[in-house]
């Protein structure tokens, strides 16, 4: 044993008098699928960006049982530097004496702590029902599925959608909306655009706690994790990522970007890694150009967004508002959150998002922040078509910033519908 009973004692009991009920607090829709799923066996995987809510949802789920018979421990305390495998059981020891043997257990962040998921392992086969939190992807899938297979499910968590920032002004479901209420979610959806989803930020609205995230999540999450050697690399590589969010590019453009003012990196592979590790963290996600070639498809250039678009404003270079990025990133979070498989579309035209589920292509979709220009409205309809034709679908969808029609073009013989949707209403629609 490596910490001593009397400092977890301190630990835990510190961790219940600082674990406050956030102030408003924001209701978030993954609470219906939690809801259901404490029904279950299954162990319950919260995994998500930091600072994105999981602790607070982790909260939510002990509150709903409403007995308060649970364990509750959290992970990200400096103190348990030293915490390894052989201290679970002092710690389980600790909280029996404490609130004596219960069967719920609460973890956040434990995949800090090396062969977790053991631990785990044994008190679900004690029948314990088990909810866990965690910020590494490729780690929880690595050691989920060695040691914990079949036994758990996973639930991704993403900053707060546009739905849940103006749900208390209008309801979610609410469809018929008066010319006042259309007027307050054009409202909110300027606030979001400018505040994004992470919920410390959207009530302090200090640009330094996003910095700070940011660093916490670099070299917290990726370079002692990965034991990155050139941390400053890293960084470059992120503020250029940041800076061109929807933009294609490749490992080789990645490279010499980097390497511009002198070699510091030596190979693409070690750009791959970089971006690997970016996408365990949750902090960006990269797409793939879609091909029937899964070949050709690895070989061309992705493009990067960013988990939160506010965090990427302030990470990355602009000279204006880049609006149109920007409302390009919210409707491929907002993807990523509804579970789709989301790919880009390029042949003579460009189609930015190609959004499957499975082997089916359910939609087509552009994003653009206004059409009122002929010129940009026949470039995001020729392209939007060029997708319809190269999957087979006879509707496509146009996302602006406010403007809503439909209509039925007619070409070489085929009809297509271009249906176009402003972007504060279809991120409040549930299919």
């Amino acid at each position: 044993m490596t910490i001593s009973q009397d400092l977890l004692k301190r630990i835990i009991l510190d961790q219940h008098e600082h674990n406050d009920w956030p102030d408003p607090y924001i209701p978030r829709t993954a609470e219906i699928k939690l809801n259901r799923l404490t029904q279950n066996k299954e162990i319950i995987v919260l995994s998500g960006v930091r600072r994105c809510g999981k602790s607070i949802l982790l909260e939510y789920a002990r509150k709903s049982q409403k007995d308060g018979n649970d364990y509750y421990f959290n992970f990200e305390d400096e103190r348990l530097v030293a915490f390894g495998t052989e201290d679970f059981e002092a710690l389980h020891q600790v909280l029996i004496s404490l609130y004596g043997v219960q069967k719920n257990f609460y973890l956040d962040e434990i995949q800090n702590i090396p062969n977790w998921e053991l631990f785990v392992r044994r008190m679900y086969n004690a029948g314990c029902k088990i909810y866990i939190t965690g910020s590494n992807a490729n780690l929880f899938s690595e050691e989920l599925g060695t040691r914990l297979t079949g036994r758990y499910i996973s639930l991704d968590i993403y900053p707060i959608s546009f739905a849940e920032f103006s749900q208390t002004q209008v309801p979610i479901k609410k469809k018929d909306l008066s010319t006042t209420e259309i007027g307050v979610l054009r409202k909110r959806y300027a606030e979001y655009l400018e505040l994004g989803g992470i919920p410390a930020y959207i009530k302090n609205q200090d640009t330094e706690y996003l910095r700070s995230l940011y660093e916490s999540i670099l070299y917290r999450d990726i370079v002692t994790r990965y034991r990155v050697q050139n941390p400053e690399a890293l960084k470059k590589l992120v503020f250029f990522l940041a800076s061109n969010c929807g933009k294609e590019m490749t490992l080789s453009k990645l490279l010499g970007m980097i390497n511009n003012n002198g070699e510091i990196i030596k190979s693409r592979t070690t750009i791959s890694d970089y971006c690997s590790y970016l996408e365990n963290s949750f902090l960006s996600f990269f797409v793939n150009q879609y091909d029937d070639n899964l070949k050709i498809q690895q070989q061309s250039p992705r493009k990067v967004y960013f988990i939160d678009h506010a965090l990427a404003k302030i990470l990355g270079f602009r000279t204006s508002e880049d609006r149109g990025r920007m409302l390009e990133n919210i409707v491929f979070i907002e993807l990523k959150r509804r579970g789709y498989d989301i790919f880009y579309h390029k042949g003579t035209k460009e189609c930015d998002f190609i959004v499957r589920e499975g082997v089916y292509t359910r939609q087509v979709i552009q994003v653009c922040e206004e059409l009122y220009d002929p010129s940009t409205k026949e470039r995001e309809i020729s392209g939007l078509i060029e997708a319809m034709d190269k999957f087979s679908l006879s509707t496509g969808l146009i996302i602006t910033e406010n403007e809503e029609f439909s209509e039925i073009l007619k070409i070489n013989d085929r009809q297509y519908k271009i249906e176009v949707v402003p972007v504060w209403k279809w991120l409040r629609a549930f299919e």
